[in-house]
């Protein structure tokens, strides 16, 4: 890995363990400032809330500002809302602090996977961006179980502290190793916002808003589904949690290179084995050997997606990139929060945690049939090119 792509990823390590962490916190952070579970866990709605929210306002915010002064000023507001999370007295300051550091996610993402994707060679963009991301999957794999350790050994807000000193890192990191790079192209706001007008854009981003759903609807309930369906223990729900992030961080670099094989047929592919496998855990649940398999394999493409899902927007943005790439970690979170009620709609109506995965290979189903006919215009587009 190059040093900026580095950088970047430490950046990405960091946002990842403060936006999960919290999951791990709750119960001490309940107890610490007098709410009920329930009222900490909306302290994670708040977070990707603030990510919707906050995409399109920093991408307006940033849309003429340098590259890398646009991410260090990112990750800026990234130390304050952690170090704000560190010193929150209360809850609703703790909320607050959440959603002043959600603000930094979107467009850090979105700027960086574009400027990712420009450090390297055209056949190894989407690797570039995957590379990024990795330090996104490493946050599940080490930062979360760390952090939460941490903050139930030491207190909740030593781990607010010490992501305060990985983002102190990142900036370090991107002011020495990345190079200067400029501004985006340089058309008016209105006409950066008339790329959501292109129907490729608008496809690829409804598609990484159906891919998390599919995720989250799944993934929200996966401890009760293995506590109760598989019957393991909460010790052993942690062990396939961690296999399910190694799932993610191996699925994440070979979506990257698959998609700089082929993309469209990349993300078909996956889909389809995502609806199967998805799908194949209402099964697989009832029996810890198939459930463990089921959850590695899982993880593996879900995460498989996210760098295709990410350059295809970039690709098809011609002319406002970042603005694109950001709006689609918004689509993202979004995604997240609405797969989350799906799935705990789902449960309030009577349908049984087996069924469940159901719901996740719909939704997977869908974004299948969304990816097979933006397939089909690019067809259409490539063969009216010819004929001119």
């Amino acid at each position: 890995m190059s040093l900026p792509l580095l950088a970047l990823a430490i950046a990405s390590f960091g946002i990842g363990t403060t936006e999960f962490v919290i999951m791990g916190l709750l119960p001490d952070v309940a107890h610490d400032l007098g709410v009920s579970i329930p009222g900490a866990g909306l302290l994670v709605t708040g977070y990707a809330l603030g990510v919707v929210i906050g995409a399109p306002i920093l991408a307006i915010a940033t849309a003429r500002v340098p590259r890398k002064a646009a991410l260090l000023g990112l990750v800026g507001v990234f130390i304050l809302g952690n170090l704000l999370c560190a010193l929150a007295g209360s809850y609703w300051l703790l909320m607050a602090a959440r959603v002043v550091t959600a603000f930094s996610h979107g467009a850090f993402f979105g700027i960086g996977s574009v400027v990712a994707a420009d450090l390297v060679p055209a056949n190894k963009r989407a690797q570039a961006v995957a590379m990024m991301f990795a330090g996104l999957t490493l946050a599940n794999v080490l930062g979360v179980p760390f952090g939460t350790a941490l903050g139930q050994w030491a207190g909740w807000r030593s781990t607010f502290w010490v992501v305060v000193g990985i983002g102190v890192l990142a900036a370090a990191a991107l002011a020495r190793w990345l190079p200067a790079m400029a501004a985006g192209p340089s058309g008016s706001l209105l006409g950066e916002f008339r790329v959501l007008r292109r129907p490729q854009v608008v496809l690829a981003m409804m598609i990484s808003v159906l891919a998390s759903a599919s995720l989250f609807s799944v993934f929200t309930y996966i401890t009760p589904i293995l506590e109760t369906v598989t019957g393991v223990s909460p010790r052993a729900v942690t062990w396939i949690l961690l296999l399910f992030g190694v799932g993610l961080t191996v699925g994440n670099v070979a979506g990257g290179r698959l998609a700089d094989w082929k993309l469209m047929p990349a993300l078909i592919g996956i889909f389809g084995l995502l609806v199967l496998v998805v799908a194949s855990f209402s099964v697989t649940s009832r029996s810890l050997g198939p459930a463990v398999v089921t959850v590695l394999i899982w993880g593996f493409l879900a995460f498989a997606l996210v760098s295709p899902l990410q350059i295809r927007v970039v690709d098809e943005a011609v002319g406002a990139p970042n603005l694109a790439a950001t709006l689609n970690q918004g689509g993202f979170n979004l995604g997240n929060a609405c797969g989350a009620w799906i799935g705990g709609l789902a449960i309030s109506h009577g349908l049984a945690y087996t069924s469940i995965p159901y719901v996740g290979a719909a939704l997977a189903f869908l974004a299948l049939l969304l990816t097979l006919h933006s397939a089909r215009l690019d067809r259409r587009t490539a063969v009216l090119a010819a004929a001119d």
